[in-house]
């Protein structure tokens, strides 16, 4: 970059051509992206390049390594070699002894200002606690949580379903923790608070909300407390039933699913700007078949000439990402349009459109207690709104490039934010800083997801790889590998003990979160192989996966469109 900004193009182009094997394991996508940096103009225009040069590559050396390398440059006169080091490396020297590179995810990591900044952002206090005065809390209180696991888990009450996004559905299995609250108590929720492993893991600390939380109706109260009782423990020997829906003839117009928090409801967002939903409910009236007609305008089956779904319609470019309201009252739809819209489910109808992003939304999630909501963009931040405002109340800027997926942490002080500049990032909700830097993928971060208990995150990428990461000290606990692409969609179990991923190629896998965050933490010397336990593979015939939901009881719900090329 330095030799094509002086104007020496070929010279650069040759530099290139030579070493660019050399790079090709760890780096092929950068690689492909300043293949096309010909001269000093596009070094300025590209955005990925602007980010390189400014900033510093954070690079995991062991002691022994270390000194070789700076006895070799003083030893060969190296000025040119070490004046690239200090203006473009930050080496972080670890004891023990040289590793493999693909053994360690933070190996090798791009940070936007040097590591000493994203540290001290890391040194920040979290509470990640779930809040006080749960619906659950109260139910465990009464000692009314049933362990069985025969209840059944089947249906899970209509009427809640907390936000379910499209590809970072993990609020799934937060959802569950979307109890209501009553005003100020704060309906975390899917307090996982220990049940199954309760004897091992201590519950979580209980904090006090930092945003007014709203009323929960009494109806929808008792129909959560109904779920709880009758929740499905979920184990590395007791895995969950899954409801797939499939969405066929959709002429690769699906670009997002959503499924409600019960999965009464179904959203598919599509590129002809349409947003339509189905309910489960009258759709089994006429049909018996599970699948979901997606784009037959006229016809569902041989069910007449009915539209057997809800057509909304008012964004004016393709729907990015949908949020089911933790009750189901309510869906947010988010668009290249740039804007977000609020439709009631029970009017069929517009509420509000939100406008203050300046570029196409990628992705809206409710927040577990509903009321509040957060987006992001490709303008490069997230924003917090509440229903009432058409103005966002926070905006969280500091990623280099797109913010594609957003989460709620399960106490709703947090949100998490994935970016194509590999990172995640962690912000207060209140103050609208940023306390946590998640450093380790390789790809852009397209799903994200909360453990119940708000200790932990999982982040899913484009390469296919999972990262469970601890909250409060910032470090990946393990990498899931398994997936052969894209990870559109994770997913925790209402008390947090499996964690499901949906991903491009086809299947649904189900990991043992337990196993994975014990051997993290004590920290294992080798074996990468044991870090994680994948308990089951669920392979569908011909349909990538776009939504994941775990219920209340503990049944998982998917979406995901037919796709002829399989």
């Amino acid at each position: 970059m330095d030799l094509v900004a002086k104007g020496h193009v070929q010279e650069a182009r040759n530099f290139f051509n030579t070493f660019r094997e050399d790079h090709e394991m760890m780096h092929l996508r950068d690689l492909q992206k300043l293949e096309g940096v010909l001269s000093p103009n596009h070094l300025e225009e590209m955005e990925f390049a602007h980010s390189l040069r400014k900033s510093k590559f954070n690079i995991k050396i062991c002691e022994y390594s270390y000194e070789l390398l700076l006895q070799h440059l003083h030893s060969t006169q190296s000025t040119t070699i070490l004046g690239i080091i200090n203006e473009h490396i930050n080496f972080q020297v670890t004891p023990g002894q040289p590793s493999l590179i693909s053994d360690d995810p933070e190996a090798v990591t791009l940070t936007g200002s040097s590591q000493e900044a994203a540290n001290q952002i890391n040194q920040k206090e979290i509470h990640w606690g779930l809040l006080e005065d749960s619906l659950e809390e109260r139910l465990e209180k009464a000692g009314a949580l049933l362990s069985d696991s025969e209840k059944g888990e089947g249906e899970a009450k209509e009427g809640e379903n907390d936000e379910t996004k499209k590809r970072s559905i993990e609020g799934g299995k937060q959802g569950a923790s979307v109890k209501k609250v009553k005003k100020d108590k704060g309906g975390s929720a899917t307090g996982k608070s220990a049940k199954p492993e309760a004897n091992t893991i201590p519950s979580a600390p209980r904090v006090k909300p930092e945003l007014p939380l709203p009323v929960i109706p009494a109806e929808a109260e008792q129909s959560v407390l109904e779920d709880l009782r009758n929740r499905v423990q979920l184990s590395s020997v007791a895995l969950p039933s899954v409801s797939f829906y499939t969405f066929i003839n959709t002429h690769n117009g699906l670009s997002c699913s959503s499924i409600s928090h019960d999965g009464s409801l179904i959203a598919g967002g599509f590129s002809d700007s349409s947003l339509k939903v189905w309910d489960m409910a009258k759709l089994g009236q006429q049909q018996t078949s599970s699948l979901s007609q997606g784009e037959n305008e006229q016809i569902f089956g041989q069910g007449g000439g009915k539209r057997q779904y809800t057509l909304f319609q008012g964004h004016s470019g393709p729907v990015y990402a949908a949020s089911f309201s933790p009750v189901g009252d309510f869906i947010l739809s988010s668009s290249a349009d740039s804007t977000i819209r609020l439709w009631s489910t029970k009017l069929n109808a517009n509420l509000v459109c939100y406008k203050g992003h300046n570029y196409p939304v990628w992705d809206v999630q409710f927040s577990p207690v509903g009321h509040y909501f957060a987006s992001s963009s490709h303008d490069r931040t997230a924003r917090i709104w509440s229903m009432d405002r058409i103005q966002p109340l926070r905006i969280m800027a500091g990623h280099l490039s797109d913010v594609d997926c957003v989460q709620w942490h399960a106490n709703c002080n947090y949100i998490a934010t994935g970016s194509s500049d590999k990172t995640v990032r962690l912000w207060d909700v209140q103050s609208g800083e940023c306390v946590r830097v998640f450093v380790g993928h390789r790809g852009m971060i397209l799903s994200l997801a909360m453990s119940p208990d708000g200790r932990y995150m999982a982040s899913g990428d484009e390469d296919g790889t999972i990262m469970m990461w601890d909250l409060s000290s910032g470090r990946c606990l393990t990498p899931l590998i398994g997936h052969t692409s894209c990870v559109w969609s994770l997913a925790f179990s209402s008390e947090g003990s499996v964690i499901a991923s949906g991903s491009a190629d086809c299947t649904v896998k189900l990991w043992d979160v337990n196993t994975s965050t014990k051997v993290s933490r004590a920290e294992e010397k080798g074996g990468s192989a044991n870090r994680l336990r994948s308990l089951k593979t669920l392979p569908t015939k011909s349909t990538p996966v776009y939504s994941l939901r775990f219920s209340r009881r503990n049944l998982l719900f998917a979406a995901g469109a037919l796709s002829k090329s399989g």
